[in-house]
C-alpha cells in the first residue's frame, strides 16, 4: 500500500509541489522579458497613493515592517505580488511608481507601477477614498507620459518595444465593495450579472487599448475572496459573507472567459488568468497544511469605523502580530507577504489549470 501511495505521489500529487518548489531559473531565456507594467488597485500598488490626496494610504508603520525599505505604500507587511513576480522573472528590484516625479528617463526601462489603492475599473469607483487613479487614468498615464519617454530612451516603436514586457492587471474588487454594494440604493435596478458584464466589457476595452499600443503578454489577476476578509466577517463564528464571494466568483468566471474571447480579437496576444481566489481559499480552508494558523484576524491593529478609522487599514504605529508568516491577512483586507509568496509562486509555476489558465507565467515568457 505504501508503495502504491508513493507511486501516485511521484506521478501526480508530488509533481505539483515539485513544479512550484523548483522554480525554473529566470536567467538567459527569461531575459526576453525586459520588464513589467502593473495596473490595478491596492493589492498591487507599490506606492502611487503616497503622492495623491486620499485616505487609502499605507506609507506608515506597521505597513512595510518586513519590507527592506520600510513603509513604502505597499498595503502589506512586506512585498506584494508584483515584487515577487519580478524577482522570479529576474527583473531589477521594485518597480518605480508613476506618481513619483522622478519616474522618468532610465528609471522606466524595466517597467512602471501605475496601480492606485481604492481605484477600480469604473471611473467613479474610489471617489469615497479621494484622489485615486482609476484604471482608465492609469492607462492614460502609461500611453501619454511613460510610453513616449520609453520610445525615446530605446529608439524603438511601441509595437517592437512592448512585446518584451508583461502587462499585469489586478483590478475590480473595489468596484464591488466601494461601488456596487456600497451604493445599493442607486443600483437597485442593476443586477449583479449586469454590473459584472459591464465591468468585463470595460476591462476588455482597456486590454484591447493596451494591445493597440503594442502590448502582447498579459497577466490578469482574479479577485480575492472578498467575503472572507477580516473587515467583513460576521457573527461569532467569523463566517465569510456569501454575497461578496458570489460577486467575486462571478467576476472571475467572466475574467477567465475573457482570456479565450479576446484571443481571436487580438492576434499574437498571450493572456494568463491567475486564480488568486482559489489560491487564497485553499489556504483558508486548509491553513495548517500550508503553514498558517490564523485565517480570520488582521495581523495589525485595525482602527474601526467607530474609532474614526476605515475598518480596513492598520492603525498608525499600532501593534502588529509577531507571527506574520502564519497570518493570512495583514490588515482588514490585504494578505500578508506570506500569502503573496504563495500567489506569486503559483502564478509563475503552477501546472494546475484551476490556478493558472491556460498556462503559467513562466510558460508565457517563452511564447
Amino acid at each position: 500500500m505504501k508503495n502504491i501511495l508513493l507511486l501516485l505521489c511521484l506521478l501526480s500529487l508530488c509533481h505539483t509541489n515539485f513544479a512550484e518548489n523548483n522554480i525554473p531559473d529566470g536567467g538567459g531565456m527569461m531575459r526576453k522579458i525586459k520588464g513589467m507594467f502593473v495596473f490595478g488597485s491596492s493589492l498591487v500598488d507599490n506606492g502611487n497613493n503616497n503622492f495623491l490626496a486620499n485616505l487609502a494610504k499605507a506609507d506608515y508603520l506597521p505597513y512595510g515592517v518586513d519590507f527592506p525599505l520600510g513603509p513604502s505604500g505597499r498595503f502589506t507587511n512586506g512585498k506584494n505580488v508584483p515584487d515577487l513576480l519580478g524577482k522570479l522573472l529576474n527583473l531589477p528590484d521594485y518597480l518605480p511608481v508613476f506618481a513619483n516625479p522622478s519616474t522618468k528617463g532610465n528609471v522606466i526601462l524595466n517597467g512602471v507601477n501605475y496601480a492606485s489603492g481604492g481605484s477600480g475599473i469604473l471611473d467613479d469607483t474610489g471617489s469615497l477614498a479621494g484622489d485615486v487613479y482609476s484604471l482608465s487614468e492609469q492607462l492614460r498615464n502609461f500611453e501619454e507620459v511613460t510610453l513616449p519617454d520609453l520610445e525615446a530612451q530605446v529608439n524603438l516603436s511601441s509595437e517592437e518595444l512592448l512585446q518584451k514586457y508583461l502587462f499585469v492587471i489586478g483590478s475590480g474588487g473595489n468596484d464591488y465593495t466601494l461601488n456596487y454594494f456600497l451604493n445599493r440604493q442607486q443600483n437597485v435596478n442593476v443586477t449583479l450579472e449586469d454590473f459584472t458584464a459591464n465591468l468585463t466589457i470595460s476591462l476588455s476595452s482597456q486590454i484591447k487599448k493596451l494591445y493597440s499600443l503594442g502590448a502582447r503578454k498579459f497577466v490578469l489577476m482574479s479577485l480575492n475572496p472578498l467575503g472572507c476578509s477580516p473587515s467583513v466577517l460576521t457573527g461569532p463564528q467569523r463566517s465569510c459573507v456569501p454575497e461578496l464571494n458570489t460577486a467575486a466568483e462571478l467576476f472571475n468566471s467572466y475574467l477567465k472567459s475573457l482570456v479565450d474571447n479576446l484571443r481571436p480579437q487580438m492576434p499574437g496576444a498571450k493572456l494568463v488568468f491567475v486564480n488568486q481566489y482559489k489560491i487564497i481559499m485553499d489556504i483558508i480552508k486548509h491553513p495548517l497544511s500550508k503553514g498558517f494558523n490564523d485565517t480570520s484576524n488582521a495581523c495589525c491593529k485595525v482602527k474601526s469605523r467607530e474609532e474614526g478609522g476605515t475598518g480596513v487599514l492598520c492603525e498608525r504605529r499600532g501593534s502588529v502580530c509577531a507571527d506574520r508568516r502564519r497570518h493570512v491577512f495583514f490588515d482588514g483586507l490585504h494578505p500578508t507577504e506570506a500569502v503573496n509568496v504563495f500567489i506569486a509562486r503559483k502564478a509563475f509555476a503552477s501546472i494546475l489549470m484551476s490556478e493558472v489558465y491556460p498556462y503559467n507565467v513562466y510558460q508565457l515568457t517563452k511564447l
